[in-house]
C-alpha cells in the first residue's frame, strides 16, 4: 500500500516522534511510505478564485509548496495527517494543505488516520471533528485516531501503540 504521511509540525518534537513511529511500523509491514514536512512548507491559503475549476483543470493558480504534496493527494492509498495542536486546532500549515486540496476536489486515498500531539489533555475535539467531517465528505474511511499529550508524548508506550497500529494496516 502507498502511504503518504503529512507532518504538520514546524518543529522536530513530539509530532515528529509519532510520525517516525508510524513510518517505522508501516515500512516494517512492507508498505511504501513517503513523509512530507508540511509544517516547514510555504503553503498559502485558498484564494477562492476558482481558477482551478475554470481554466486550471484541477491545478491551483498559486505556485507554492502545495505542488510538492499534490502527488500524495492524487496517488496515495492511505493518508496520515499528523499535527500538534496549537490553540485547539491543527497547525496553520496543515490547515492550508488540507483546504487547498479543493483544486482537485478530493484525495484519491481510501483510508486515513490522524495523529495529534499536545501538551495538554482535552484539546483535541475540534480537530477530530473537522477530520471526521472532512473524511466523510471525501468518502475516506477513518482507520484510526491517536492522540498524545503531556507525559505520553515520546513515551515508549505511545510510540509502540503507534508502531503497532501502522504494522496492522
Amino acid at each position: 500500500m502507498k502511504i503518504a504521511v503529512l507532518n504538520g509540525s514546524p518543529r522536530k518534537e513530539n509530532t515528529s516522534a509519532m510520525v517516525q513511529a508510524f513510518c517505522e511500523g508501516a515500512k516494517a509491514a512492507g508498505h511504501e511510505v513517503e513523509e512530507y514536512q508540511v509544517g516547514k512548507m510555504k503553503i498559502a491559503g485558498c484564494l477562492a478564485c476558482e481558477y482551478c475549476h475554470t481554466k486550471g483543470n484541477g491545478v491551483c493558480i498559486q505556485k507554492d509548496d502545495l505542488e510538492k504534496i499534490m502527488p500524495a493527494y492524487k496517488e496515495a492509498d492511505f493518508i496520515v495527517f499528523a499535527s500538534p495542536i496549537y490553540y485547539f486546532t491543527m497547525t496553520a500549515q496543515m490547515e492550508a494543505a488540507i483546504q487547498r486540496v479543493y483544486c482537485i476536489g478530493k484525495p484519491a486515498a481510501k483510508k486515513a488516520a490522524l495523529l495529534l500531539s499536545s501538551g495538554s489533555a482535552g484539546v483535541y475535539d475540534a480537530s477530530i471533528a473537522q477530520f471526521k467531517a472532512y473524511m466523510a465528505y471525501a468518502g475516506i474511511e477513518v482507520a484510526g485516531i491517536i492522540t498524545a499529550n503531556g507525559e505520553e508524548n515520546k513515551s515508549e508506550a505511545k510510540l509502540s501503540e503507534i508502531k503497532a497500529f501502522a504494522q496492522g494496516l
